[in-house]
């Protein structure tokens, strides 16, 4: 995700050369930028980089969360999360 190339393209290029746009976004893992009257408007990416992106995002989110917990003291000794996951764990 790291290395995602950027293209820019302007919004008669979507309309007009979908086809090459979508194989651009999937084969060479790259982001195109759409603008219109030069200024970027939306980009374009293939469902595997946004669903990547995607899960890269939540894990940062969930990072922070903890993160937080620990400078707020919301934490607990392992081995009673150990305990309370064997618990759960038993139950099924």
């Amino acid at each position: 995700m790291a290395n995602l190339r950027e293209t820019i393209r302007p919004s008669a290029d979507l309309r007009n050369h979908y086809n090459e746009i979508s194989k651009q976004c999937r084969e060479e893992k790259e982001a195109v930028i759409i603008t219109v009257h030069g200024k970027g408007d939306t980009v374009s990416l293939s469902f595997e980089e946004y669903q990547n992106m995607k899960a890269h995002i939540e894990l940062l989110e969930t990072l922070a969360e903890a993160e937080d917990d620990v400078k707020n003291g919301r934490v607990a000794p392992i081995n009673e999360t150990f305990d309370d996951l064997r618990m759960i764990l038993k139950g099924k």
